[in-house]
């Protein structure tokens, strides 16, 4: 007896697939080749309006353009021979002056040197220039100088003094702190109508109190004798160190720390205590046995399984899966059934099932290997299919002819 055949699903041709052009591929990434371009365009633009970002803009700096730093200064200077060094912590300062002829101009107007630090300054073998300094610098540098008041910054003061400086200065300008001193050996200079000095000299010349940095500043050292005053003062030797401290001249200050907390003897007992739990470990710990395999008390039937599967197939849309899951049962059955060996391929199958149950070769080759299913139909179709190759196959091997119809 022969197997009514069903409609076929024929296998769909595929497609050609070409390898994407270049053309094609900067098509598809247009948006993200804009918004690349777009952001390293952003990147320059910021880059290049924000390289002035970095200029030196502190107050009496000497690489300071703007109207109250110090470039013009420091240019001058170096124009006239004096090597002009920056520098912002002591240590660095006193390195600098070591072993050369030098002048230290000393501007701390956030009064960050402590008494120490000020002290170790003083000692250095280099003149000291310091510019308005605090009253806690004043008394250490300065013993016997206090503060005298201020002059308005469109007052001219002139020198009034035997230094040969102030004289060559002759007047100066730009708003003064004035200072009084009881030294009677010091040098006072550019003296205002109240009494007090904007400029304050010791005796031996080492140290020179400057009551303005506005006089030094860019936009007012070209006013009366500021220029003269401040390259007396400043370029009368080889090397004018600069210095301008930061908070790297702050000393670090803060709570004790854990170690200065803890007492001596604590190290000594956790050391011991740590070292008797693992001597206790090793003495009382046990190793793990091998695992007990133990049965779940749950069993779930096969039927169970499948239907969840088939559920997820439908849910995915997933046909050939499902098909092919199928197919997978169906050849091994049939080829249990013909007596192939299970490594037997597919078309082996096949042309076996055929010429057992004399069907169209092609047309077993189809169900088991090529249709392919385009709706839940033609998925249904097949599965029958399949279930009619079984029966065949089971009626063209049963000798006993109790499964013909």
């Amino acid at each position: 007896m022969t197997l009514t055949t069903k409609p076929t699903v024929q296998r769909e041709p595929e497609p050609d697939v070409a390898t994407p052009r270049l053309r094609t591929r900067l098509r598809r990434n247009r948006f993200w080749i804009v918004a690349a371009v777009f952001a390293v365009g952003i990147a320059l633009v910021l880059m290049f309006a924000t390289r002035g970002a970095s200029i030196d803009a502190a107050l009496l700096s000497p690489g300071n353009q703007t109207p109250n730093g110090g470039r013009a200064l420091a240019q001058v200077l170096r124009q006239e021979g004096v090597t002009v060094t920056e520098t912002t912590t002591l240590d660095a300062t006193l390195e600098a002056v070591e072993d050369t002829d030098s002048t230290v101009l000393l501007f701390d107007p956030s009064g960050l040197l402590d008494a120490s630090q000020l002290e170790r300054l003083s000692v250095a073998d280099a003149a000291l220039v310091v510019v308005t300094p605090r009253a806690a610098a004043l008394r250490t540098l300065f013993p016997g100088v206090s503060f005298a008041g201020s002059s308005d910054t469109a007052d001219v003061l002139s020198s009034d003094c035997g230094d040969p400086t102030a004289e060559r200065a002759g007047t100066v300008t730009g708003g003064w702190t004035l200072y009084t001193t009881t030294d009677a050996d010091a040098e006072r200079c550019f003296t205002a109508d109240g009494g007090g000095s904007a400029v304050v000299t010791q005796a031996d010349g080492a140290r020179v109190l400057l009551g303005s940095a506005d006089a030094l500043t860019n936009d007012v050292i070209d006013r009366a004798g500021n220029a003269a005053l401040a390259l007396g003062l400043l370029g009368s030797t080889e090397q004018l160190v600069w210095y301008l401290p930061s908070l790297a001249d702050v000393p670090v200050t803060g709570p004790p720390s854990l170690d200065e907390l803890t007492p001596s003897w604590v190290a000594g007992v956790t050391g011991t205590v740590v070292v008797t739990a693992i001597l206790a470990m090793f003495w009382r710990g046990r190793r793990f046995g091998p695992l007990v395999i133990e049965d779940l008390p749950v069993a779930v039937r096969a039927s169970e399984t499948m239907e969840g599967r088939a559920r997820l197939y439908q849910r995915s849309g997933n046909r050939q899966r499902a098909l092919d899951a199928l197919r997978i049962g169906t050849v091994s059955r049939l080829a249990v059934a013909a007596g192939l060996s299970r490594h037997a391929s597919v078309v082996e199958v096949a042309d076996t099932v055929a010429g057992l149950a004399g069907l169209d070769p092609r047309h077993v080759r189809s169900v088991l290997l090529d249709a392919v299913p385009t709706s839940d139909a033609d998925l249904v179709s097949l599965s029958d299919h399949l279930l009619d190759l079984e029966a065949a196959v089971a009626r063209a091997t049963d000798l006993t002819g109790r499964n013909h119809p």
